[in-house]
């Protein structure tokens, strides 16, 4: 299959934009909101059937076949080489890291690990739950912009002290677009008895994954992003010793039935993405995931060092540190500050049609380009230009 612009046909995107933050909110192709309006079409002929008989099994008498949701959740577990009873739907992975979390036995003086490039919701997640139970945070430098994996699992292990309970890492870091080595991390919090909690939400559909292997405690993701679901889908996967201690952060019927069934209802929802994320799957699958890794992750680094030269700065990351994403720093008289970002951000967008994730940190601006198998590099060479106008 051909990718580049020909390939726009298969998503909605509006054709007056350059879109280039696929990584923020993900984008459905057509297909998956095709199979999600058809399961909404036949939820709504029998919702009461469906919804609390196919869906969550609190009605009627006992199924011998499995639940719409679990077999949904099958198919995904097989994608990230899991069991499909250890895996459980959730709408984005901040919500499987509030639930994770909140439902651990954290103790006043307890600590709970993050870094600075911990995404900021899952970051304020960990405040909440340590000013709640009298905990408190730690957090971890990350050697940036010289990205050293080394010397970074070094700050972890001498970051975790003795009342170190769990650590919240990302696999693909949200504004940096590292990819961190988090198997080399989870043999690090184990070994010092730190329970670890792996966000994964930019991870499926980017890399090929298997959970379990990885060694964490806990894996959240995202499946709206990169694995082509419609939003909001993610899952959450717990090893088997850790489901029972585990709960929602909403309680409904399914408290004190089971791991599976407290998270497969909490309350009437529409359940359609996640019963399509299938739908998602299978279309990476006939694009082809090794052919979509190669086309997407070249075209990220080549793009980073493009702009990189136009801007004047230096792209300091290896190839093998990021994945279909990259974050660039932007020339100087672009400005350093939050506000800056917001102006340059909605100038691009605005006046240049091409929507692109800016940010602010280490003392500059940031460009963080997402590549997908729609984009070519002349979207960026757009971008390169549109920021030396504005």
């Amino acid at each position: 299959m051909s990718f580049g612009h020909a390939m726009l046909a298969h998503w909605a995107l509006d054709p007056g934009v350059v879109y280039l933050n696929h990584g923020t909110v993900g984008v459905a192709p057509r297909r998956a909101l095709a199979a999600q309006q058809a399961i909404r079409d036949e939820m709504e002929r029998q919702p009461s059937r469906f919804l609390l008989r196919e869906v969550s099994g609190l009605v009627g008498q006992p199924r011998a076949e499995p639940t719409r949701i679990r077999v949904a959740a099958e198919t995904v577990a097989r994608f990230v080489g899991a069991r499909g009873d250890d895996l459980v739907f959730v709408d984005n992975a901040t919500t499987g890291v509030n639930a994770i979390l909140r439902s651990f036995p954290f103790e006043p003086g307890d600590e709970i690990l993050v870094t600075d490039h911990t995404y900021g919701a899952v970051a304020r997640t960990a405040v909440f739950v340590a000013r709640d139970r009298r905990a408190s945070v730690r957090t971890v430098t990350v050697p940036y912009p010289a990205f050293n994996r080394t010397r970074f699992v070094e700050a972890i292990a001498s970051a975790i002290g003795p009342r170190t309970r769990v650590a919240v890492i990302d696999h693909i870091s949200s504004e940096s677009a590292l990819v961190f080595p988090i198997a080399e991390i989870a043999a690090v919090c184990h070994a010092r008895g730190v329970a670890l909690v792996v966000d994964g939400a930019h991870a499926p559909g980017v890399l090929p994954l298997d959970v379990p292997a990885i060694g964490a405690d806990w894996y959240v993701a995202n499946l709206h992003k990169w694995a082509h679901a419609p939003r909001s889908c993610g899952f959450l996967w717990a090893h088997p010793s850790r489901q029972a201690s585990l709960h929602p952060a909403v309680i409904s019927w399914g408290y004190e039935l089971g791991y599976c069934a407290e998270f497969d209802w909490i309350g009437t929802r529409d359940p359609s993405p996640w019963l399509a994320a299938p739908e998602g799957i299978a279309f990476l699958h006939e694009l082809g995931f090794d052919a979509v890794w190669r086309y997407n992750h070249g075209l990220a680094v080549q793009a980073a060092r493009l702009l990189a030269d136009r801007w004047h700065t230096r792209f300091e990351i290896d190839d093998a540190d990021i994945g279909f994403m990259a974050t660039v720093p932007m020339p100087d008289r672009c400005g350093s500050t939050g506000d800056a970002a917001a102006r340059l951000r909605d100038r691009l967008l605005f006046d240049h049609g091409i929507e692109v994730q800016v940010h602010a940190g280490h003392g500059r601006l940031w460009a963080r380009i997402s590549a997908q198998v729609y984009n070519e590099l002349s979207d960026y060479e757009r971008l390169g230009e549109a920021v030396l106008k504005t």
